[in-house]
């Protein structure tokens, strides 16, 4: 329908007209034909405004909770060579700056434990050989960007926060690949800036801020920034919203937020059965990146992956 043919009534003075427009700022619902309308009808509308504002606040923030407390997808995709569920631990997998892909380390091992002196070195996904120098790392890196590949975005901007790479640093670079590396889908960006904000670096230190985003991190996956969530939660003394987090990252594969859940229970904010359940969340966990070759990578302790 065209707007000028649809027709409004002022809860003022009750003209009617297409051109009565001026809506209450606040609960959006009534209509006036001017400001000196609004103004003269507020106190008649105050309250039933401020009791629509507070069902709509009230709905939003249970659906916002609906949404952080629902159990999300592993924070990466399954290893693209064995077809295990990649390990949430950074030390579990390796990312290859040729062709964008995560590897677990279980599988570069495996490539590295079978190829020749020669081959050792390349990328066990499409052969690349490593980066020769810093110069070449970033080139590399650059065109990955080029595609929107979200982690070598993230991964730029923790080059600018550190300085590496022969990178000047520069913490509001940093921050500004972080937030595009979110809207791509990278929860480790979020993290980051919820780190950055709640900590102060590079800056104002903001706790607002800092939970908003640890919360997209953690709707994201990332367990890290559900751990931490339950951190601020407890330092709120919400224990039953901290029990919820813990219970999500254990299943994230976050081990401390099992010890965390332990000392729940010892202390009376969990029960017997939150605990059990929290166990066989971890060993199910477990039990999904399990495999003979990555227990042989973490045992080598002379391994080294690019």
């Amino acid at each position: 329908m065209n707007t000028s043919d649809t027709t409004n009534t002022c809860a003022n003075c009750g003209k009617e007209g297409s051109d009565v427009t001026n809506t209450c700022n606040k609960c959006k619902l009534v209509m006036y034909c001017n400001a000196a309308c609004k103004k003269k009808h507020r106190h008649k509308h105050k309250k039933a405004c401020e009791e629509h504002v507070k069902r709509a606040a009230e709905r939003e923030a249970k659906l916002h909770d609906e949404q952080l407390f629902k159990q999300p997808p592993p924070q990466f995709e399954d290893c693209p060579i064995c077809f295990l569920q990649m390990p949430h631990l950074d030390t579990g997998r390796t990312y290859m700056d040729c062709c964008g892909k995560f590897i677990c380390n279980g599988c570069v091992y495996a490539f590295q434990s079978r190829v020749t002196k020669q081959e050792h070195d390349v990328c066990p996904f499409c052969r690349t050989p490593p980066s020769k120098s810093d110069e070449e790392y970033i080139k590399r890196v650059q065109q990955r960007i080029e595609l929107n590949d979200s982690e070598a975005i993230y991964d730029m901007g923790c080059r600018y926060a550190h300085g590496r790479y022969n990178l000047p640093q520069d913490q509001a670079k940093a921050m500004e690949l972080w937030h595009q590396a979110g809207e791509l889908g990278s929860s480790e960006a979020y993290y980051n800036i919820g780190h950055a904000y709640r900590h102060g670096e590079g800056v104002e230190r903001d706790d607002t801020k800092a939970k908003y985003y640890y919360e997209l991190a953690a709707i994201k996956g990332d367990p890290f920034a559900r751990n931490t969530l339950c951190l601020i939660e407890v330092e709120a003394g919400n224990m039953d919203r901290s029990l919820k987090h813990w219970m999500i990252a254990v299943k994230g594969g976050n081990s401390n937020s099992l010890e965390n859940i332990k000392f729940m229970y010892m202390h009376g904010d969990a029960t017997k059965d939150d605990y059990n359940k929290s166990l066989q969340a971890r060993q199910a966990y477990l039990d999904e990146i399990k495999s003979d070759q990555r227990d042989e990578a973490a045992a080598d302790d002379d391994c080294k992956y690019y």
